[in-house]
């Protein structure tokens, strides 16, 4: 099957940078939030995100251009019905997502595929509730999707070969490169990622260190880009705590338990880069350890 339309439920970080991946490879996009003020956001961030890959001759302004006129947007989630490829991208919450699947099933197209960018939950699970299990996969990207070149591709049990086989052709298409990952809680990037900035959050629970002595201690001792405190701001705090859950009650792993500083701050609303306060305070010129 050919993929030509696209619908994005969800217009966050997450959705408008999968938008904006999309609208490049030359796929006509349908982007959707409840929240209209989310939509119009979600634009101006990838006009701003394109104008920066011009100016760094990553694209040509005629690319930009072009892009640009293949995205479109509605409230209405009845809209992405008629779409070849639906991607909800909204929050990873499970009843969310199942409200989601729910809402469009009256309204999709016979040979549309469904998936979901969840980042931990069971594709098997969440594609029994639809009515298409066989076209329904995990399609998860990177953040932030137009700079990260991986996908995971997540089949459920009963997710067919054709699914499986088109989507690999719209990873290839967008330039990016699939890893095929089996059905478990949090697949293989967040199995592995997420249980190290848990245990990053327990050194600084346990005052091993501090916010700056942990990340830097990541950063100069182990080479990582980023410190994991700052990439769990990054990442959202509430999602770092979703994911360890995830793992926590699918495995039963005692391992798996998540930090009690992490489920306070996240109590406290202080969940990152996107509250202007996580571990850094990001209200002022430069971030700031909260701890």
């Amino acid at each position: 099957m050919e993929i030509r339309s696209v619908g994005i439920v969800g217009a966050g970080q997450m959705g408008n940078g999968i938008a904006h991946v999309f609208a490049l490879a030359g796929y006509e996009v349908l982007l959707n939030d409840v929240n209209p003020e989310m939509l119009g956001a979600a634009i101006a961030t990838i006009d701003k995100n394109m104008e920066r890959q011009v100016s760094r001759e990553k694209i040509s302004a005629a690319d930009k251009a072009g892009a640009m006129a293949r995205i479109k947007t509605s409230a209405t989630l009845a809209d992405l019905g008629p779409c070849d490829l639906i991607i909800e991208a909204a929050t990873e919450r499970e009843e969310v997502k199942n409200a989601i699947f729910a809402g469009l099933a009256p309204h999709l197209a016979p040979q549309t595929i469904l998936t979901s960018n969840t980042s931990s939950i069971s594709i098997t699970r969440l594609a029994s509730r639809t009515d298409r299990p066989e076209r329904f996969m995990g399609f998860h990207f990177m953040n932030p999707v137009p700079v990260m070149q991986l996908v995971e591709l997540i089949r459920g049990i009963a997710t067919d070969r054709e699914t499986y086989d088109t989507l690999m052709e719209v990873v290839r298409r967008l330039g990016k490169t699939a890893a095929n990952a089996e059905d478990f809680p949090a697949f293989i990037v967040n199995r592995i990622l997420v249980p190290m900035i848990n245990e990053a959050v327990y050194t600084l629970y346990e005052g091993v260190g501090s916010v700056k002595s942990i990340d830097e201690a990541m950063k100069l001792g182990a080479n990582h880009p980023m410190g994991p405190l700052e990439l769990a701001d990054f990442i959202g705090l509430d999602t770092c705590l979703a994911i360890m859950n995830v793992l926590h009650d699918g495995l039963g792993d005692s391992k798996y338990r998540p930090c009690p500083l992490l489920s306070k701050y996240v109590e406290a609303g202080w969940l990152g880069r996107k509250t202007k306060r996580g571990f850094y305070d990001y209200r002022g010129d430069v971030p700031v350890p909260t701890r």
